[in-house]
């Protein structure tokens, strides 16, 4: 989360009396994040979250966004339920941008996962994967194998800014990936950036999933690929097979991954940590000015997708073949 866009008290309040929340008493921007621009708010009624829509959330696909949460909500997942205006719709506009209110979920994030932090993510993740299979609606990952090309051209000029040689290194790669690509692995609702941030906990225990704005239909292990990259790294970008193992051991008692699955997945590692890699470099080159936002650094990723390239089975992840 993040804030591009400003929101001036009055405004806000004129926007809010189209819901039945109560009065507005105090509302602040929530810094973190990369995306949109987001705000708790806090009404007479309790607390909410407005998020503003911008940068690479099509209006067209918000739909899909706000029907999954209510689908998954509906499947028992623990994750923010958009609320209806007084006219019954979910979505709206505010400072020319398209908007939406949803509940506000009790909880923090983990900088320091555990190994039981991540366990309890693996189970949340098979749990969310299992709930998506019966949601009618798709949405393709623009973010996927086919849009990584795209994103290494807008980059890659400046991309030995960050690291020598890394133009050549991302090129290699990218080539490599395209035609590897594994295609018939099993598909479904994936949310697709499952980071730390996104994961509220209270305590130990899992109390919540949110921004499902990267939510889409794609193959469900490149998920849990995205998830070890996310919660399996120590600060030094070395590997914790610990958190490995229990992530992945806690996903297969709600879900077993095919053999199929599991051979792919140092692949869809390295897939994974380039898609971040080179979402992070443009967004590090790219910081609209005046933008309250602190770009992540693109080299955390160029790390770890070096140690994917030296992976020689998915055992050395910690899953039990």
């Amino acid at each position: 989360m993040a804030v591009y866009t400003d929101v001036v008290a009055e405004e806000l309040g004129a926007f809010l009396a189209g819901y039945d929340l109560g009065e507005l008493l105090a509302y602040k921007g929530i810094a973190e994040g990369v995306e949109n621009s987001n705000f708790l708010v806090h009404t007479s009624r309790g607390y909410f979250i407005l998020t503003l829509y911008e940068r690479r959330v099509a209006a067209e696909d918000l739909p899909f966004f706000l029907a999954l949460m209510e689908h998954l909500h509906g499947r028992g997942i623990s994750c923010p339920q958009p609320v209806k205006n007084k006219r019954g719709e979910v979505l709206g506009r505010i400072a020319s941008r398209p908007a939406a209110v949803v509940t506000f979920l009790d909880g923090m994030w983990i900088r320091r996962p555990s190994p039981a932090h991540c366990g309890a993510l693996g189970e949340a993740l098979a749990r969310l994967h299992l709930a998506g299979l019966d949601f009618k609606h798709s949405r393709a990952n623009a973010l996927s194998v086919d849009g990584w090309r795209s994103l290494y051209e807008s980059c890659s000029e400046r991309a030995d800014e960050v690291q020598p040689d890394l133009k050549r290194f991302l090129a290699a790669e990218l080539a490599y990936l395209e035609s590897a690509w594994p295609s018939k692995l099993p598909q479904g609702v994936i949310h697709a950036d499952l980071f730390p941030d996104n994961v509220f906990f209270l305590g130990n225990k899992l109390s919540g999933l949110i921004d499902f704005y990267f939510a889409c239909t794609d193959t469900l292990a490149y998920d849990v690929a995205i998830c070890l990259n996310a919660w399996c790294f120590e600060s030094d970008h070395s590997y914790n097979v610990t958190k490995g193992r229990g992530l992945l051991q806690a996903y297969a008692q709600v879900r077993k991954l095919s053999h199929e699955e599991r051979d792919a997945l140092p692949l869809l590692a390295r897939g994974a940590a380039l898609r971040f890699l080179l979402t992070r470099l443009v967004d590090w080159f790219d910081v609209p000015p005046g933008a309250l936002v602190r770009p992540k650094d693109p080299f955390e990723y160029y790390r770890k997708l070096r140690f994917h390239q030296a992976i020689g089975s998915a055992r050395d992840y910690g899953i039990e073949q």
